[in-house]
């Protein structure tokens, strides 16, 4: 079982996050993959895939929360990845139940 503190960059919680959010119909779409790819090198992704597949529910925001605390994030670069989240969520043309509710959580999670 992994633990809830990490030593993450700002880069690898967003790279986890959007993973986190690429999940939440259980599902992992191309395009969904293809914006997270984007946002963070080859080497990075696999870490941060290798660890999400590792973790559960509750270690995820764990996590999430952790690192957003110990990085100190404005409420600026919060907001970033609040609408990084949605963009993900959009990426396959279709925002359902399941990703409107996690998008809900995230907001508040972040916020």
């Amino acid at each position: 079982m992994s633990d809830s503190s990490n030593h993450w960059s700002k880069n690898d919680l967003q790279a986890y996050l959007l993973l986190y959010c690429a999940n939440a119909d259980f599902t992992e779409r191309e395009e969904e993959m293809e914006l997270i790819k984007s946002k963070v090198n080859s080497s990075d992704y696999k870490a941060i895939s290798k660890e999400f597949d590792n973790d559960n529910d509750y270690q995820s925001i764990q996590k999430v929360q952790d690192a957003i605390k110990r990085l100190n994030m404005s409420e600026t670069q919060i907001a970033e990845l609040i609408a990084e989240t949605k963009n993900l969520f959009l990426a396959d043309g279709n925002f359902d139940a399941a990703e409107r509710a996690l998008f809900a959580g995230i907001k508040k999670l972040l916020g």
